[in-house]
């Protein structure tokens, strides 16, 4: 395990847009689905997957670093995030990190198009990162590496398997569906994303003072205040209760490391992050001693956008080691 001493004073805060590379439009299951790309066509592919509630303007100061040394940069937007497709009713039934994952091998076989440029570099930051290991779990022969920065889910490392009867998991799902349909997540929402609650909520994810960066509550707020940014929010929350042990991270996590090729993982933590604490982290190395782990000091649950120069350093390095090392 390396540890990154950083100072926060040493980031330029402004040298990045959310508004990178050109965004363009591409349709999943009939649903849209919003993305950003830049960097020359013929370059090797990497794929960025934003965390809960952001977007793919979340790695404003990560993609135009990437794509100058010499990287073909792609940014998705989840179904029920950003600038993607939020009116699901009648469309799928939940939103869960299977979903994702499917979403992403879709757009890897049509729109990265993996036959012709080669295997992808994913990078996700926490709920992208479980959309990631996802994605291996079920194609990993479309992915070179994959960093994760960092990781969630670890909390359940040891989690108990207990196999439930039918007839429980069905009255289980049944309350949780009621539970998120009275539970006021329209008022919610809204509540958030139009007070100075959205600065409190964010930040949990900084360690940084994060009160006068505009730019980032944009990023956050814009999506939240669409007409149905809340019922994404409702099947998220539902698809994400229901799901099976099998489908959560610690069991992914198992699937990859049984497999006989897996690519190399790499977890990224900042050192200050308050809702995956760095104990967790190290928790889950210790279980799986063929994850890598780096960890930034001064940075919380956003890492990639809290300290880019940093973040942007690690991928590189482990990008170059990838080269060199065959």
């Amino acid at each position: 395990m390396n540890e990154i001493k950083s100072n926060v004073g040493n980031e330029d805060q402004f040298a990045g847009s959310p508004d990178w590379g050109v965004s363009k439009t591409w349709f999943y299951r009939d649903l849209k689905v919003h993305f950003r790309v830049t960097g020359n066509e013929s370059n090797p592919p990497i794929v960025l997957i934003h965390g809960f509630g952001a977007s793919s303007d979340h790695w404003r100061y990560n993609a135009e670093v990437f794509a100058s040394e010499g990287f073909r940069i792609y940014g998705i937007d989840l179904i029920g995030f950003g600038k993607s497709e939020q009116n699901l009713q009648g469309k799928i039934k939940s939103l869960d990190n299977q979903f994702w994952a499917n979403q992403l091998i879709s757009f890897l076989d049509e729109i990265v198009d993996i036959k012709k440029n080669g295997k992808v570099v994913l990078i996700g930051n926490s709920l992208g990162a479980l959309t990631a290991i996802t994605t291996l779990s079920k194609r990993p022969d479309l992915i070179k590496t994959l960093i994760a920065a960092p990781l969630p889910e670890p909390v359940f490392i040891n989690h108990i398997k207990i196999l439930l009867p039918k007839w429980f998991v069905k009255i289980k799902s049944f309350l949780i569906k009621l539970l998120f349909y009275l539970f006021p997540l329209e008022f919610l929402v809204s509540l958030i994303a139009t007070t100075k609650l959205i600065t409190f909520a964010l930040q949990s994810a900084y360690y940084r003072p994060i009160l006068n960066d505009n730019l980032l509550k944009r990023i956050v707020t814009v999506p939240a205040r669409r007409p149905n940014a809340a019922k994404a929010l409702r099947y998220m929350c539902i698809g994400m209760s229901n799901r099976l042990d099998s489908e959560k991270g610690p069991s992914i996590i198992e699937k990859i490391g049984n497999m006989p090729n897996r690519p190399p993982i790499l977890l990224v933590w900042g050192k200050q992050d308050k809702l995956i604490p760095i104990f967790l982290a190290k928790k889950l190395i210790k279980l799986h001693p063929w994850l890598k782990l780096m960890v930034i000091n001064d940075a919380g649950h956003c890492l990639h956008d809290e300290l880019p120069n940093h973040f942007n350093q690690i991928v590189l390095k482990w990008l170059e080691n990838l080269k060199t090392s065959k």
